[in-house]
C-alpha cells in the first residue's frame, strides 16, 4: 500500500520544485491525520471524571434501610462501607463483619445489568459462626462453613423483578456463586468460584 502510494506520487527530476513541495506537504498532512484519532483518545483517557458506586438495602428482619456510596474516584469509601456493614449484620446476635468489597461490586454490576437502582431486600447477609451452626442443625441446606460467615455472601430479592430474571442477570456476570431458591423467593450471591445451583 505504501509502495503504491509512493509510486503514484513519484516525482521525476524534470518536475518543478513546487510539485516537490506539494508532495511533502501532502505527506506531512496525511501523517498528521493518521495521528489525530490517537491523540484524541489519549486526551479523553487523561480526563478523569468523578464516578460513584452506590447501593441501597432493606434488611427484612430489622426494617433498617441504607443508601450509601461505597466507592468513589477510584477507591472504596470506609464510611459508606461501614453503613452497609451495619445493615447487613447478623440480626440474631448483632455481630458485625467486614463484608467483602467484591460482593458490593457484584451487586452494583447486577443493578447496572438490570438497569435499576432499586434497593435490595436482604434475607440474609453476614452470619456469625454461632448463628450458622444453629441454622445448619435446623436445615441440611446450610453449609457448615458457609460463605455468609466470612462476609462473602448475601441472599436477596428485588421488588417488582422476577426472581428468574435476577438469577439470569447474576449468572451472566460470571462473578461468583449464584444459588436459586424460588420456593423461598431469593437468590444467593457470593464471591467464591463461578458456579450455580438450585434449592
Amino acid at each position: 500500500m505504501i509502495r503504491n502510494f509512493l509510486n503514484q506520487t513519484h516525482l521525476s527530476e524534470t518536475e518543478p520544485e513546487l510539485s516537490r513541495r506539494h508532495f511533502l506537504k501532502a505527506g506531512l498532512g496525511a501523517c498528521t491525520l493518521l495521528t489525530l484519532p490517537m491523540a484524541a483518545t489519549s486526551v479523553h483517557a487523561a480526563i478523569k471524571r468523578p464516578f460513584e458506586k452506590k447501593l441501597s438495602f432493606l434488611n427484612l428482619h430489622t426494617g433498617e434501610r441504607t443508601r450509601a456510596t461505597f466507592w468513589a474516584n477510584g477507591r472504596y469509601i470506609p464510611e459508606g462501607m461501614r453503613a452497609i456493614n451495619h445493615v447487613l449484620r447478623d440480626h440474631r446476635t448483632g455481630d458485625r463483619y467486614r463484608i467483602d468489597p467484591e460482593l458490593f461490586d457484584f451487586l452494583h454490576l447486577l443493578q447496572h445489568r438490570l438497569r435499576t437502582n432499586q434497593e435490595f431486600h436482604v434475607v440474609s447477609a453476614y452470619r456469625s459462626p454461632a448463628t450458622n451452626a444453629k441454622l445448619a442443625k435446623q436445615s441440611g441446606g446450610v453449609a457448615k462453613n458457609s460463605m455468609h460467615t466470612h462476609g462473602k455472601a448475601i441472599d436477596i430479592r428485588l421488588p417488582g423483578r422476577k426472581l428468574s430474571d435476577l438469577r439470569a442477570a447474576a449468572l451472566s456476570l460470571q462473578m461468583g456463586g449464584v444459588g436459586y431458591y424460588p420456593s423461598s423467593n431469593f437468590i444467593h450471591l457470593d464471591t467464591g468460584h463461578v458456579r450455580f445451583w438450585g434449592g
